[in-house]
C-alpha cells in the first residue's frame, strides 16, 4: 500500500523541535509512504488568526494553499495546525478565489495519528519505551480533529509503556496560543493543575499530538524540577527501533 504523502511541518516544530519532523518522515516511511516535503512551506496562519488579524492570516493561508496539492494526502504532526486548516480556513476562504482549492486541501489534510489509524489502518510500529505515561488530549486534537482513541491505540502497542488516564483528562493545558501570553497567571495555573494530575497517577511521561501543549507543560516541569518528561506522540512511536 504505497501512498504519496505531502508532509506539513508547522513553523513551531520546524524552529524548536526539528527531531520530531525527521521522526515523522521516518514513521511515514516505515508505514510504506513516499514522503514529499515542499521546502517553500511556512506557517498555516494560526497565530495571526487567533489574534484577530484575519487579513494577515489570509495572506499566510493563501501561501499555504499554494504550497500543497489536492492530489495526495497531507499529513502533519500537529493537531492544532491541522485543525486551523480544517476549520479556521472556512472563515478565511469561503466564497473567495481560493474557495475550491481550500476545500480540496481540507479534504486531504490529516493529523498523523488520524492518518495512521484511520487511513492506513496501521497501529504497530515496533516502538519501545519503558515507563508509565499519560496522554494529554489537546483541545484542537479533541475538538477540531476529533482525535481521542487514535493516539491511545497507537500507544497501546508501544513495548514497555503503561498508559494510564488522569483526572480532568480533557481539560486545556493553558497554552491556547496567545492566551499564554495575554493571561499568564491563569495559563500557569492550568499547566500546574495538568502536571499535578499526571503526578497523581505516577506518570513519568506526558505524551501529546501537540508540541505547543508540551512546551507549556515542560516549562512548568523544568521550573519546579519535577521528574517527568513530555514527549510528542511521533517521538514515542519512533523510540527503541534500534532494539529490534
Amino acid at each position: 500500500m504505497h501512498k504519496k504523502v505531502e508532509l506539513f511541518i508547522p513553523c513551531f516544530i520546524d524552529q524548536l523541535y526539528p527531531d520530531t519532523a525527521f521522526n515523522t518522515v521516518k514513521l511515514l516511511q516505515k508505514a510504506g509512504c513516499e514522503v514529499i516535503y515542499n521546502s517553500e512551506q511556512t506557517c498555516c496562519g494560526q497565530p495571526a488568526y487567533n489574534a484577530g488579524f484575519w487579513d494577515e492570516a489570509k495572506t499566510v493561508g493563501a501561501n499555504f494553499l499554494s504550497n500543497f496539492t489536492e492530489n495526495n494526502y497531507i499529513v502533519s504532526p500537529s493537531a492544532s495546525c491541522t485543525g486551523m486548516v480544517k476549520h479556521g480556513y472556512n472563515d478565511l476562504f469561503t466564497n473567495s478565489i481560493e474557495h475550491n482549492k481550500c476545500r480540496g486541501v481540507q479534504r486531504k489534510i490529516h493529523e498523523v495519528s488520524d492518518f495512521l489509524v484511520n487511513v492506513l489502518k496501521m497501529e504497530y510500529f515496533g516502538a519501545e519505551l519503558v515507563g508509565t505515561a499519560v496522554y494529554h488530549d489537546s483541545c484542537s486534537g479533541l475538538r477540531e480533529c476529533n482525535i481521542k482513541e487514535e493516539p491511545r491505540r497507537l500507544l497501546s502497542h508501544v513495548g514497555g509503556l503503561e498508559l494510564v488516564e488522569m483526572r480532568d483528562q480533557e481539560t486545556c493545558c493553558g497554552f491556547g496560543g496567545t492566551f499564554a501570553v495575554k493571561f499568564e497567571g491563569i495559563s500557569a495555573a492550568m499547566a500546574e493543575q495538568k502536571v499535578r494530575n499526571a503526578q497523581a497517577v505516577h506518570a513519568e511521561y506526558i505524551i501529546s499530538t501537540d508540541w505547543s501543549c508540551l512546551l507549556q507543560l515542560q516549562a512548568y516541569i523544568d521550573k519546579h524540577k519535577i521528574p517527568m518528561k513530555t514527549m510528542h506522540l511521533v517521538d514515542v512511536l519512533t523510540s527503541g527501533w534500534a532494539n529490534i
